[in-house]
């Protein structure tokens, strides 16, 4: 009877010890805990990095879609990627008059599907150290890897680096990348 009272409460610690590595294999983002029973947006609206990006998913009305049941995986760019837009480019995007070309943008961002770097790393194996992915926007964007590092290009040439990477959510994967990508 001792040895079954001491083993269960031993249990649910090994329990609880087990769940918070579950969350700790999850990075952090904008000072905030991930978790991977949230959803895209959900994690997204914590994020301190991200909040240019929650309200232009909101202007566009992007917010339910990115909330549904997915997959997708999300290149999501941070304030500072939108700092390094030519001044009043956010402001002028986020007018309700612009909500066609703010959703072009942050569809470029998206890819359906479920893809972590282990993913991207056998395609771009497949294809010469590059993957071409189709955005839910329908142009590409290639992924590629120097070094130790993964960068993903737009289609006009410029390229934003991933990090941190593999923010699973329970609709998708996040890659937080550090430049707006353009569509053409």
């Amino acid at each position: 009877m001792k040895l079954s009272k001491l083993t269960l409460p031993a249990a649910a610690i090994l329990l609880a010890a087990s769940g918070g590595a579950a969350l700790a294999k999850n990075p952090m983002v904008g000072g905030a805990a991930m978790y991977e029973s949230k959803n895209i947006v959900q994690n997204a609206v914590n994020s301190k990095d991200h909040t240019t990006l929650v309200a232009a998913v909101k202007a566009a009305g992007l917010a339910d879609t990115l909330m549904g049941p997915g997959p997708f995986t999300v290149f999501a760019p941070t304030n500072a990627a939108f700092a390094k837009l030519p001044a009043g480019t956010v402001d002028t995007l986020l007018k309700p008059e612009n909500k066609a070309m703010l959703t072009k943008v942050l569809t470029y961002h998206v890819v359906p599907g479920h893809l972590t770097v282990a993913d991207l790393t056998k395609m771009a194996k497949a294809h010469g150290g590059k993957a071409t992915l189709t955005t839910v926007q329908g142009e590409k964007l290639t992924v590629w890897k120097k070094g130790s590092v993964w960068y993903v290009t737009d289609a006009k040439g410029n390229s934003a680096r991933i990090g941190p990477a593999n923010v699973m959510q329970s609709n998708g994967v996040i890659h937080v990348i550090d430049t707006v990508l353009m569509p053409a």
